[in-house]
């Protein structure tokens, strides 16, 4: 199970954090956001594939940012199409196209997308496209019938790990898990004590 910490903005913790080698690390590129990152962020050893997170965002400002801040992964939280997402994949990174999950959620609608990103990601539908705090009902998953590898994410915590078991025992394509707020000491701030004890569990399954 891999491991995605998004959020990232303070150098000394980013570095901090580099050192539990997470799997990714996401920096959000969308300004209303409160964990907006508008400085350079420093580099990663190559095993942490750095993502950047946008929303609705131009494709020169993706390309913009992948070459100012060295970014392997594109995350889309906003309503990009499946052209889009097309675009974002000829720049050469791992693309995951977000989508805001509710109880009624069909997820044939993502069929279109299939060919044109990496994996999905399922966040909690919200105020905000994304890092809302909550948890939807996990068990709408069920219904997810492709084997598209995704990312979990939306209020996970320390007290997920049960949940994160079980759904790791189905047949589900789970690929990795999302965690931010959860962990953070203060916005944007992450308590590394505590992701270190998260992901000690999470590489046991």
């Amino acid at each position: 199970m891999k491991l995605k910490v998004c959020g990232m903005r303070d150098t000394e913790n980013i570095l901090a954090l580099a050192g539990l080698k997470p799997d990714y690390m996401g920096f959000i590129f969308w300004s209303v956001s409160g964990r907006f990152v508008n400085s350079k962020t420093p580099s990663l050893p190559p095993h942490i594939k750095k993502t950047g997170v946008f929303v609705n965002a131009t494709l020169d400002y993706i390309q913009s940012c992948i070459h100012l801040h060295e970014l392997n992964a594109i995350q889309l939280h906003g309503k990009e199409t499946p052209t889009y997402c097309q675009n974002v994949k000829q720049f050469d990174v791992e693309v995951i196209k977000a989508f805001s999950i509710a109880d009624d959620f069909d997820f044939s609608s993502l069929s279109p997308y299939e060919q044109f990103v990496d994996y999905f990601l399922f966040d909690t539908k919200g105020k905000l496209p994304g890092g809302n705090g909550i948890k939807f009902n996990w068990s709408v998953l069920n219904g997810y019938a492709s084997q598209k590898p995704f990312f979990l994410s939306g209020g996970i915590g320390p007290e997920s790990m049960d949940q994160i078991r079980s759904i790791g025992k189905t047949d589900l394509p789970l690929y990795a898990i999302d965690v931010n707020s959860k962990f953070e000491a203060e916005m944007a701030y992450k308590n590394i004590d505590l992701l270190t004890q998260f992901k000690d569990q999470l590489d046991e399954l």
